[in-house]
């Protein structure tokens, strides 16, 4: 239990000192939320712009954490041989893989302590609060976007892995419902978006956080495949070295 609270607390301290992975996880959500809230130049569809915004910026913090500064991270830790040797300390492997779950789940906590004061602060008052539905929205989320970010980083160079990351993370922020509305999408990329787990979490959130999801049933079932799948295709696939 030691090695693994200390290994969670080098993973927390990581991320906490790299400026990028602050500015990704933390900074963007928060701008977005305040900006778009405040301008009102998004078609959101409702009476005030932060009862859209709001549940898909958590959205947004989530796939930030959970794919990018996770998949990143581990992505270079792989390509400079770290997780070989660490994999081969007293730590193990097991409790490296847990410290690193739970230092998402850490940076999680901290960025909704931010982003649901800032939402409040800025008018957001939803009609509904089911916060357990939430939490179990979020939990799958968090394990659909770790699946995605793990298999990049364990079969990119962490060069590559970095850019592709980056790229999917706009592409998802784009088409995930989360500050476009799915009805201002062109047919076809409407259907993809409803694919997309970044569109399944933000629809699912938006459902339970004010009532105001598209189509929250298939949201729901999407959000679960992909957080059934896409663990076991980076299990399959990750290479330690």
């Amino acid at each position: 239990m030691k090695r693994f609270i200390a290994q969670l607390r080098t993973e927390v301290q990581l991320v906490s000192r790299n400026g990028e992975q602050l500015l990704l996880t933390l900074g963007i959500p928060v701008l977005l939320l305040v900006f778009f809230s405040l301008v009102d130049v998004l078609p959101t569809g409702t009476d005030d712009p932060i009862d859209f915004l709001a549940p898909g910026v958590l959205a947004l913090a989530v796939m930030s954490t959970a794919m990018v500064s996770l998949g990143i991270g581990t992505g270079f830790e792989r390509s400079y041989h770290v997780l070989k040797r660490l994999g081969a300390t007293p730590l193990g492997r097991s409790r490296l893989i847990a410290a690193k779950i739970a230092s998402v789940a850490v940076v999680e906590i901290v960025q909704f302590a931010v982003l649901i004061p800032v939402a409040y602060a800025l008018g957001w008052a939803p009609d509904s609060t089911n916060w357990p539905a939430a939490i179990g929205a979020v939990l799958l989320g968090t394990m659909a976007f770790a699946g995605i970010g793990l298999t990049f980083a364990g079969r990119l160079r962490g060069e590559i892995n970095l850019a592709a990351l980056n790229g999917l993370y706009l592409v998802m922020l784009l088409l995930g419902g989360m500050v476009v509305p799915f009805a201002k999408l062109p047919g076809a990329l409407r259907t993809v978006a409803h694919g997309l787990p970044s569109g399944a979490l933000s629809d699912v959130l938006r459902e339970v956080l004010g009532g105001n999801g598209v189509q929250p049933t298939a949201s729901w079932v999407v959000l679960a495949v992909w957080a059934g799948l896409t663990p076991l295709i980076a299990a399959a696939l990750f290479r330690w070295d």
